[in-house]
């Protein structure tokens, strides 16, 4: 069966509103916790993922996040937002015992995000780089622990949010001053950090999503995730023949199929993604182990078009169940 689910990002500030309407559209597929960013700094995704790096601090400059020897107002804050999200979770998802995903803001991605004290962004550094992969793991796993003793029959499906993976690993982050970029990092050390944090979700669904036109397909499916969530539209020809060998190889694809901007049409969404399907010659029958769900957040979205963004999602979920069944 095709599932619906959601990237993560929601429009609006009302927690409990944000919980309540995703669960109920839906309730039949992957519901995820919502992420309200304009809340501000403190609820985006890299206050957030900072919020549960074990043991390591951050605070806000003019120009973003960066590290600090102790808690700071900005941190409290953040943590104090996802307190108050897993409050509304709590309630809302009483008794649920299906799947529930949660989204956090993978190692690169933080990395690329967060500044060194002495300024230059902390993926620039190996010790850094090595400490934020330990410190978000342990995170993680206290955050989902969390989860589970506030909604203890469901399943949880954790996404790692990785749209900054791209340029860490092509190289073209810019330095501090703008005058130049930092060195690539290397295919292995970034699969091995990746690694650190689906190993630390062991036992539960672990899905990577990157939103970028440059995907590195291959190394997603080589760091041991469950799944590979991205934007079907900026997929090109190779990247479709690497999803098709990892799909043959037992990871689910979670297809973000449907557009977050113009109309939202299923049967248009539905043929684009067949037709890819059948480009790279895989059968109709497997369409039934796709999650599919929009292309992208839907923060910048006005609510009453993210609320029809999710019921395309579902539609075209049971569309391709059926094209499935055959």
């Amino acid at each position: 069966m095709t599932l619906a689910s959601g990237i993560g990002s929601w429009p609006g500030e009302r927690p409990r509103e944000a919980v309540v309407t995703v669960r109920d559209l839906l309730g039949d597929g992957i519901p995820h916790l919502p992420e309200l960013p304009a809340r501000g700094p403190g609820a985006d995704i890299i206050g957030r993922g900072a919020a549960m790096l074990a043991d390591l601090h951050v605070e806000t400059q003019p120009y973003g996040w960066r590290f600090t020897d102790r808690p700071s107002r900005e941190e409290g804050r953040a943590r104090g937002f996802l307190r108050e999200d897993l409050d509304e979770l709590a309630e809302a998802y009483d008794g649920w015992t299906g799947s529930l995903k949660l989204q956090v803001a993978g190692p690169w991605t933080l990395g690329a995000s967060i500044e060194l004290p002495r300024g230059e962004r902390a993926v620039s550094d190996r010790g850094a780089r090595r400490d934020i992969a330990g410190a978000l793991a342990e995170g993680v796993r206290r955050h989902v622990a969390d989860v589970e003793r506030l909604v203890p029959a469901a399943s949880v499906v954790v996404q790692i949010d990785e749209p900054g993976l791209p340029a860490v690993l092509e190289g073209r982050l810019p330095t501090q001053s703008g005058y130049g970029r930092l060195r690539a990092v290397g295919r292995g050390e970034v699969r091995d950090g990746l690694r650190t944090i689906i190993d630390a979700l062991r036992g539960h669904t672990s899905v990577l999503h990157c939103c970028s036109g440059e995907v590195p397909v291959t190394l997603l499916r080589e760091s041991g995730a469950d799944g590979i969530s991205l934007d079907t539209s900026r997929v090109d020809g190779p990247r479709w023949e690497q999803l098709a060998e990892a799909v043959e190889a037992g990871t689910t694809l979670w297809a973000g199929a449907v557009p977050t901007s113009g109309e939202s049409d299923w049967r248009a969404a539905r043929d684009r993604l067949v037709g890819d399907w059948h480009r790279i010659g895989l059968p109709d029958a497997a369409l039934g182990d796709l999650v599919i769900t929009p292309a992208c957040g839907l923060a910048g979205a006005p609510p009453s078009s993210a609320v029809s963004v999710l019921r395309t999602t579902g539609d075209l979920a049971t569309a391709l169940t059926d094209l499935a069944a055959g």
